[in-house]
């Protein structure tokens, strides 16, 4: 992976491997600059070709639908979406918004089970070939980024928990008209009438902005600290694997990298697939919670 002769430490190791392709070097852990933004191209680039999979597989499937003995594949989609709109149906009552909120549903959880399961892949697997095509563009490969879990950026997985804020005041609006949403900003969740309204009606708005904030923080950093954290576990992983087949007399240590790689991606699937089934379903309560008035 590195230039030099030299076969990086550990932390080195890890530390290339928690760097993102981005656009221009990066001059600290946050950059909020307007004028030129820190672009994460590789979180950009797996996200978008994911979710466009993602929707290509539902419409190929829906598409080739039969109302004969449907394929494996087919049995799949239509146990999700028997399953997304079960659980709609009990949690959104208004069907009108069914239509819209079900489908936005299936697609967070398709698309961000796809996101997971490229934690499944080889570690070293496409950033090696990254490097090699960055190597043959006269670069050096050693600074050749590459992180392919989106879903391991926070970036990401707050960009969507911010979606599902902005569908849930969408709809707050649209149940409850604006007059009758900005009203509960300032009566809930204290109830009260007369003077004691005006006086609480300032803690009143500054609890509903407390919860907005505290949903949408913790529904994106959920999804974040467990991937990320699965992340860091194939990097120690692979790590053991690298210091057994770096001396002969560790070499106990590679087919130990082999086990528990398999075991930890065994385990995995339950991870990835669990945590996309959560965001779904919180992104249902939290627009069923939009519905409900205070």
């Amino acid at each position: 992976m590195a230039a030099d002769q030299h076969a990086p430490t550990a932390g080195e190791y890890i530390s290339h491997h928690l760097v993102h392709l981005t656009n221009r070097a990066q001059t600290g852990i946050a950059d909020f600059s307007l004028t030129d933004p820190v672009l994460k191209l590789d979180s950009l680039f797996f996200s978008i070709l994911l979710g466009v999979v993602g929707c290509f597989l539902l419409w190929s499937v829906a598409r080739s639908v039969t109302s004969g003995v449907p394929g494996r594949l087919q049995a799949a989609v239509e146990f999700l979406v028997e399953m997304v709109d079960t659980q709609a149906k009990g949690i959104i009552h208004n069907e009108e918004s069914r239509k819209v909120v079900a489908p936005l549903a299936l697609t967070a959880f398709v698309w961000i089970f796809l996101m997971n399961a490229m934690d499944l892949l080889p570690l070293d697997l496409l950033p090696r070939l990254w490097a090699g095509i960055y190597g043959a563009m006269g670069h050096d490969p050693h600074h050749a980024y590459l992180r392919v879990v989106p879903t391991a950026d926070l970036s990401v997985t707050l960009g969507m928990s911010v979606t599902v804020l902005l569908a849930c005041l969408y709809y707050s609006i649209k149940i409850k008209g604006l007059g009758g949403w900005v009203g509960e900003l300032f009566s809930a969740p204290f109830h009260a009438h007369g003077p004691a309204a005006i006086l609480l009606a300032p803690i009143n708005f500054t609890l509903q902005i407390i919860e907005f904030l505290a949903k949408t923080i913790s529904h994106g950093m959920r999804l974040f600290g467990n991937m990320f954290a699965g992340e860091l576990v194939f990097m120690l992983i692979a790590l053991m694997g690298a210091v057994g087949f770096g001396s002969f007399g560790g070499i106990a240590l590679w087919f130990g990298q082999i086990i528990a790689g398999a075991a930890w991606a065994i385990f995995h699937i339950l991870i990835i697939t669990l945590q996309a089934f959560i965001f779904m379903m919180l992104t249902l309560v939290y627009v069923g919670q939009a519905h409900d008035k205070h």
